[in-house]
């Protein structure tokens, strides 16, 4: 029986294991497919406090991960296949076999959705990214595109005016579907410039570790062309990871976790935390100031049982 069991292990589900840890609960962290979450597709993070240098996305879960475990947190490699909520204790159905715990702590993240090229997923992080706010100070005087064409993309494409010589955005329509307060703004920056009715269908040049070019086709006429850029940002929205607490936990219509009075879900003894229940800010120390949150809540729901 455990007192604690966070499934994730990013930067809210560390945060959790470190104080619940400290906290001597004893807590087990079960990884997950994507160990460690989206920070492991980041090279350099310049904006997480106390890092004067920044730091590496990896470097800096590796050193949460070990701060975590250095205070008892038991970390579990394995996925999760099944969760029974509606009982006590509540049961985890892993790789392993079943865990029941008094207490369980959702840090299973948001993942961002990509288009499906070959060379997305190699050039994430050096050059590709799926994070305005992160990255986009790496692009300062560099052009850059951005693809989608919702509130989220346009947020983006502005936002990358602040650091980039030019930004496109690529949109499969010739309208967008973003608010027309963000349709105004982007039309009114003189900065943006728009190439309708196409799709990315390729991202140039792995081969040199670097972007370079983005290839689009044109869904009217077929025709293809490329884009000189050095950054391409992926804005066509984020799938939160919470396929296992359908029908268990409110969730809303995106199917991100309902969360209340801190870090509780619908369910007592259940808690969430980070980008599974976080679709506004996205970012490593939110992640880890939600996770701190449940494990308080944790902690206090645990002293009253």
């Amino acid at each position: 029986m455990r007192n604690v069991v966070i499934i994730g292990s990013g930067p809210a589900g560390l945060t959790a294991a470190l104080y619940t840890a400290r906290a001597n609960l004893k807590p087990l962290v079960i990884e997950g497919l994507e160990a460690g979450g989206q920070l492991m597709m980041t090279t350099h993070v310049e904006n997480f406090p106390g890092f004067q240098d920044g730091i590496m996305g990896p470097d800096l879960m590796a050193s949460m991960r070990a701060q975590a475990e250095r205070f008892g947190a038991e970390i579990m490699r394995g996925n999760v296949s099944e969760v029974k909520l509606d009982r006590s204790p509540i049961v985890i159905t892993t790789d392993d076999g079943p865990i029941e715990t008094k207490t369980l702590i959702i840090a299973t993240g948001a993942s961002a959705k990509l288009i499906g090229l070959p060379n997305e997923r190699s050039l994430m992080g050096h050059g590709v990214s799926t994070c305005a706010t992160c990255d986009g100070f790496f692009f300062r005087g560099k052009p850059i595109a951005v693809v989608g064409g919702g509130d989220s993309a346009l947020e983006e494409a502005i936002f990358l005016t602040r650091f980039a010589s030019e930004v496109t955005l690529i949109h499969r329509r010739d309208t967008l579907r973003a608010s027309k307060i963000m349709q105004d703004k982007a039309f009114a920056n003189p900065k943006i410039k728009f190439e309708w009715d196409s799709e990315v269908i390729d991202v140039k040049d792995a081969a040199q570790g670097v972007v370079t070019a983005a290839v689009t086709r044109n869904l009217k006429t077929g025709a293809t062309k490329e884009i000189p850029i050095e950054g391409l940002f992926v804005a066509i929205g984020h799938t939160p990871n919470t396929s296992l607490f359908k029908g268990q936990l409110e969730m809303d219509a995106a199917g991100y976790l309902k969360t209340h009075d801190g870090a509780k879900t619908s369910l007592k003894g259940v808690f969430a935390c980070g980008d599974v229940q976080d679709h506004v800010y996205r970012q490593a120390i939110t992640a880890a100031g939600s996770g701190c949150m449940a494990a308080l809540d944790a902690e206090r729901y645990l002293e009253h049982l």
